[in-house]
Parts: C-alpha cells; sequence; structure tokens
C-alpha cells in the first residue's frame, strides 16, 4: 500500500478547517495524508478562550435542559454573520435543528457527505461566541463523519442554500474528549451554531453533452454506471481530455480536494480495475491522484463527466501492484466531479 500511489484514494482530506468541529481519533486509510490532522481546537478563534480550562462538569449541566430554541435568538440573514443572543446558562436535552431560512430547492446533505458552510459557534454556558468563519472571510468544507456528532446529526438532510440553527448537548458535541480547553468548552457545554450551507455534493453529472472525438473509448450507461468500450486500436500517445458532459458548477483548482465517481480502465485489457459507483464516492485531494488525472480535472467544472486516457509516463510507469497495472498500460478513467473546494 505504501508504495502504491492512489489514482482515486476514498481517504477523506483535512481540510484545515476549525478544529472545533473535528472529532478525536478521527483516521484514514493506511497512507491517509489527513490522519495526521491535529484535532486540536484554535488557540485564537475564541472570544471565550480565556474561560476555565476545567475538564470537569460545568455548571450547564445542572441546568433544566430545554427542548425548544425559545431562549435563543438569531438575526441576520443567510450569507451575513448572526448575531446570536441566548438566555445563558443554557443546555438542549438533544441535538436539535431548526431551519432559519429555507431553500428546499437545493441540494440535500446526505450522511457522511462533504459539505461547504459558513457557521458562528456560541457556548450555552456563557452565551459567548467560541469560534466562526463568518469573521475569517472564507467558508470551509469537511466530511460530515469527521465532525462532532452533533453537527453532522443537524446538517443532514438539509438543502444546500439555507441557515440552520443546530444545537447540540455536550455528549454530541466534546464531552467524549474531556471538553476542549483551549476554545473554553467544558464538559456537559451545550454548543450551538447557526450554519449557513454553501455547497452539497451532487449526486451524479449535471449539464450538457458533449460529443467525444472519434477513435476514443464509447461510454454507455447501464443503471446508471458508466460502461466503457476500449477500441480494439493502439491507444493514443499523449494525454486525452474528453468531456462528455459539461457541468455548469466551480471549477476544479490544481490544490482543491474533490468529491468524485470513477471507473478505471485498462486500456489493454478493457478490464475494469477500480470504480466508485454502487458505493460511497470518493473524496481526494487533486495532488495524490497519478498526474494525467491530476491535469485532465484541473479546469473542469463540478456537474461534469470527463473521459481522461493517461499514457504511462503520466500514470504507472514501472507498473503497479493493486490494482494490477502493467508497465506500459494506459488507462481509460471516466470521472463525475460531484464537488470541489479548496483544500488550504
Amino acid at each position: 500500500m505504501r508504495n502504491r500511489r492512489l489514482p482515486l484514494t476514498r481517504v477523506l482530506v483535512g481540510l484545515g478547517l476549525s478544529a472545533v468541529l473535528l472529532t478525536l481519533g478521527a483516521c484514514g486509510d493506511d497512507g491517509d495524508p489527513a490522519a495526521s490532522a491535529s484535532p486540536a481546537p484554535s488557540a485564537s478563534a475564541s472570544d471565550s478562550a480565556s474561560a476555565s480550562p476545567s475538564a470537569s462538569p460545568s455548571p450547564s449541566a445542572s441546568v433544566t435542559p430545554s427542548k425548544n430554541f425559545a431562549d435563543v435568538k438569531v438575526e441576520g440573514g443567510y450569507g451575513k454573520t448572526p448575531k446570536v443572543t441566548v438566555k445563558s446558562p443554557w443546555a438542549i436535552d438533544q441535538t436539535r435543528a431548526e431551519v432559519l431560512q429555507a431553500n428546499d430547492k437545493g441540494a440535500v446533505v446526505q450522511p457522511g457527505s462533504t459539505v461547504e458552510v459558513n457557521y458562528y459557534g456560541v457556548n450555552g454556558r456563557t452565551g459567548k461566541k467560541f469560534d466562526d468563519s463568518f469573521s475569517r472571510g472564507q467558508s470551509i468544507a469537511f466530511p460530515l463523519d469527521q465532525v462532532v456528532p452533533g453537527f453532522s446529526k443537524g446538517l443532514q438532510g438539509q438543502h444546500q442554500g439555507s441557515r440552520v440553527l443546530i444545537a447540540m448537548p455536550g455528549s454530541d458535541g466534546y464531552d467524549a474528549s474531556g471538553g476542549s480547553p483551549q476554545a473554553g468548552i467544558n464538559v456537559g457545554d451545550t454548543l450551538i451554531f447557526v450554519v449557513d450551507i454553501v455547497a452539497v455534493p451532487l449526486t451524479g453529472p449535471e449539464g450538457t453533452a458533449v460529443t467525444p472525438k472519434a477513435g476514443l473509448p464509447t461510454v454507455a450507461e447501464t443503471d446508471g454506471k458508466p460502461v466503457v468500450t476500449v477500441p480494439k486500436t493502439d491507444p493514443p500517445k499523449d494525454l486525452v481530455v474528453q468531456p462528455l458532459i459539461e457541468g455548469k458548477g466551480q471549477k476544479v483548482g490544481k490544490a482543491d480536494s474533490v468529491t468524485i465517481n470513477y471507473t478505471w480502465v485498462d486500456w489493454s485489457s478493457g478490464e475494469v480495475l477500480e470504480q466508485t459507483y454502487g458505493a460511497k464516492p470518493a473524496t481526494a485531494q487533486l495532488a495524490s491522484l497519478v498526474p494525467g488525472l491530476q491535469q485532465g480535472l484541473v479546469g473542469q467544472k463540478v456537474g461534469s463527466r470527463v473521459m481522461v486516457v493517461v499514457p504511462p509516463a503520466q500514470g504507472y510507469p514501472q507498473g503497479n501492484a493493486t490494482p494490477k497495472v502493467n508497465p506500459g498500460d494506459t488507462l481509460v478513467f471516466v470521472v463525475d466531479i460531484l464537488f470541489t473546494s479548496a483544500a488550504g
């Protein structure tokens, strides 16, 4: 595994998001570039960072938990920094979410998917902000299976373009890690988030069909999966990038993390070496892919389906053990670009 350059890894990528959302102990596959991401909260990202770092249960643990948001007031609309007022100390009985501004036509957040958001976090015990992305002027993207449970629960099923209010008890926040002293979060603290859902991965390609050049592999769709047929001719010597569906979304940047579905075929045998269709899409840093695929995806738009024919020099010039690629093999990738975000 460590000698294998993954063309399309299924690891989840650390995106530099505020670590107050990250769960401790999150890890990836063998060689996962995200496995070393620090789960420690940012010491500079809190108004209440000087609060007691004690890991013992906080005073909010003795507050009668609320079953609604009657004591929480949020002012401001989607895209603007919210003003959050709470009658502290305040606690919630279980993770709850309320849509403050709906966009029912937006894509739906799926369990475990990557999502791009702006957020504003308040500690229910103190009533003070402990972190937000609005003040930094940049939204963040992250996989839902690598954040605290309450954040994931509150966003699942919500729509892109919506503003959502989420409150979670300590058990769905940072209790399991003994609180988060750097952010002023104690065991038992209820966390309150106002979240603007900026972008959600597509479930498939969306755009305008493009007629491919003659002589390339053909792609037909069967049961929602692209089926690649390789012609009985010699492969092209140079990299070929052929859009099959041209999307209308954001362009993929060189330093981006992408969420994609793909199928990977050996030109010489026509054999499918690996694919994600029928399973979970892959999320990976573009820089972790073989050079030819990196080059082929940069500049393509979200929603696109792209065929990339990769010559040996830009794929596996020395071959690969698993999946089996012989030295000199040309590879054919069909990739659906579902999501992209800056990885820095």
